[in-house]
């Protein structure tokens, strides 16, 4: 289980790849980003010809004391470089707008890809996780996908290029310039290397330190009503401290690479001066060249510090790529079928042949991920060798221990799982060859905890069905029971709930969502503990909404409140991963088997 307090284990991946997959993004925009570099080339080509503009003034017109030339000279430096502000500001407009365009994305299709996953995917990881993916991990993004355009490309060039000129005007000099290159590049990857790591230990302590605040926020009622401050704090301070540590640890690291260029640069500036005072000497090196390639030196090393910096940006984003890439590249468990049907006019007939069920194994045959878990599946079986079949329009009854399997049985049906052996079949047909928007479109499910999304009353009824009318919601509302008390809020239906509803009771909160599941008009209903949050009053109200709901409709209801289930068609008692009973709940009491001493002792707690 992959707890707050668990460090995620990621793969191994090729940093290469995932520079290559972070760019293959980026690069869906190649009319921008020819526009950029265009721009970027204007910027970089006056920046080197800047250096001989000031040696040809010193050398030539200064020297000669020609003064109208060295005018000239400066109204055209001038103006190329007011073009050159100009292309970089219209650079940045441009970068701005296309990297914002990339991160969303990112976020969107990632966001896309979790909504696909299987529950067993949501099950295995806090919630807090996820999230940190899809927000600060694709955020951090953001500065290296710009930079690995408008940095990279144009430093690497000014390196190039002026390492070049100095060749060019001078050999002896270019190479005293350069002479702290290999200390540089040893430097850079020893210490890269090591930071990489820590900022991989950073994003998984950063995760977590996620994971738990939003698991801590959830359930705050408890935390205070427990009294239990105390002790989260401590686990809060523990997570900062794991994640600041991890930070600092990093950082340390990464910071070293400013060090060995400095170094490395201070090195090339000394021996460019030594050789060309001490070896050339000055009498063959005019002042105007010493102070080129004093200029120049700085413009070959700074670039170098600013692809340094992103490189740490860079080590930095990687770790975060390769967490969002990971899920990414997550496949989901319950998938459709090569050759999935929709399905329309839907009957209703459900049927579990020899079905056998752990939710410890994948359900794939194919995924062989799970060894052990799946030859150790008869150990950890919810269900083993089911079989039974409701017609259309039947109410099924599920009764038994907590535990026993009859939340299992409903999820299956609606295929959040996946089964290990055996067939479901809906009408006849194995619910794994129909699409799953399409089975799904068929299922009306309620719990005894249903979400309420932050908005207005109005809009949490119709999420049942995005298109449904005015009159629509409203009837939906009033078969079961919830409009009057709807209609006495002060807004009405357009009463603003937050998330989960903490305005609402319990049984308000169960009578919208009632409403909701009434309006989709499903084919199969499933009601797990569906009044169990509602108090016996209320209850008595909205059972007249559920026959209403139950009607042509095959049902599946689990209840522990016996009375909610007395008018079902069939009764299934499931323990001992099958079903143990089942029958009419007349003939279920005249056998006085398992289902008998459950009524029994319901009378006998009533009294």
């Amino acid at each position: 289980m992959n707890a707050y307090n668990v460090d995620e284990q990621l793969k191994e991946t090729s940093k290469f790849k995932t520079i290559t997959r972070l760019l293959g993004w980026v690069l869906k925009y190649k009319g921008r980003i020819i526009l950029v570099f265009f721009l970027m080339g204007v910027g970089t080509i006056v920046s080197l010809v800047n250096p001989l503009i000031m040696e040809k003034a010193i050398d030539t017109y200064i020297a000669s004391r020609d003064i109208p030339g060295f005018v000239k000279l400066i109204v055209f430096a001038v103006v190329i470089n007011l073009i050159m502000i100009g292309a970089i500001k219209i650079r940045m407009l441009i970068m701005s707008k296309l990297i914002n365009n990339v991160i969303a994305e990112i976020r969107q299709s990632l966001y896309e890809h979790i909504q696909g996953l299987d529950l067993a995917f949501f099950d295995s990881r806090p919630s807090g996780k996820i999230l940190a993916r899809i927000t600060g991990d694709v955020n951090s993004l953001k500065d290296v996908l710009e930079n690995s355009i408008t940095s990279l490309i144009p430093n690497l060039i000014t390196v190039v290029a002026v390492a070049a000129i100095m060749i060019v005007k001078n050999p002896k000099l270019a190479c005293a310039a350069l002479f702290g290159l290999p200390v540089l590049i040893v430097g850079v990857a020893v210490i890269s290397k090591k930071a990489h790591k820590y900022w991989q230990l950073n994003s998984k302590k950063g995760s977590n330190l996620g994971a738990f605040i939003s698991e801590d926020l959830s359930g705050i009622k408890v935390i205070q009503s427990f009294n239990a401050e105390e002790e989260t704090d401590k686990t809060f301070k523990q997570l900062v401290k794991e994640e600041r540590d991890s930070f600092i640890k990093a950082v340390t690291w990464a910071d070293g690479n400013f060090a060995i260029i400095d170094l490395s640069w201070g090195l090339c500036t000394f021996a460019m001066y030594w050789i060309g005072i001490k070896v050339i000497g000055v009498d063959n090196v005019s002042v105007g060249t010493f102070l080129a390639f004093g200029t120049y030196i700085g413009m070959f090393w700074q670039p170098i510090q600013a692809l340094s910096q992103f490189y740490n940006q860079l080590i930095t984003s990687l770790s975060k790529a390769e967490r969002i890439f990971e899920i990414m590249d997550t496949p989901s468990a319950i998938e459709n079928r090569e050759g999935a049907v929709d399905i329309t006019d839907v009957r209703g007939e459900v049927e579990f042949r020899n079905v056998t069920f752990s939710y410890g194994g994948s359900g794939n045959p194919n995924d062989t991920s799970n060894v052990t878990q799946q030859i150790n599946s008869k150990q950890m079986n919810v269900l083993e060798n089911v079989s039974f079949h409701v017609e259309p329009g039947e109410t099924i009854a599920l009764v038994g221990p907590t535990g026993a399997g009859k939340s299992t049985i409903v999820n299956l049906v609606s295929r959040f799982y996946d089964i290990q052996e055996g067939v479901i079949l809906l009408d006849g047909k194995d619910i794994r060859d129909i699409t799953l928007e399409s089975l799904r479109l068929q299922m009306g499910i309620m719990t005894q905890d249903n979400f309420i999304f932050s908005g207005t009353i109005r809009s949490n009824i119709a999420y049942g069905r995005l298109d449904a009318t005015e009159d629509e919601i409203i009837e939906a509302a009033k078969i079961v029971h919830a409009h009057d008390f709807i209609v006495n809020l002060k807004d009405g239906y357009d009463t603003k709930l937050t998330a989960r509803g903490g305005e609402l009771s319990n049984g308000q909160r169960q009578l919208i969502a009632f409403a909701r599941t009434m309006i989709s008009n499903p084919k199969v209903l499933i009601l797990d503990e569906a009044t169990s949050s509602i108090d016996t009053k209320t209850e008595k109200l909205v059972q007249a909404g559920i026959a209403e709901l139950l009607k042509g409709r095959t049902s599946f209801v689990i209840a522990h409140r016996l009375s909610t289930i007395a008018n079902a068609d069939r009764i299934f008692v499931v323990n001992k991963k099958g079903i143990i009973e089942s029958g009419t709940p007349a003939e279920l009491m005249e056998k006085k088997g398992e289902y008998y001493k459950l009524i029994e002792a319901a009378k006998a707690e009533a009294e």
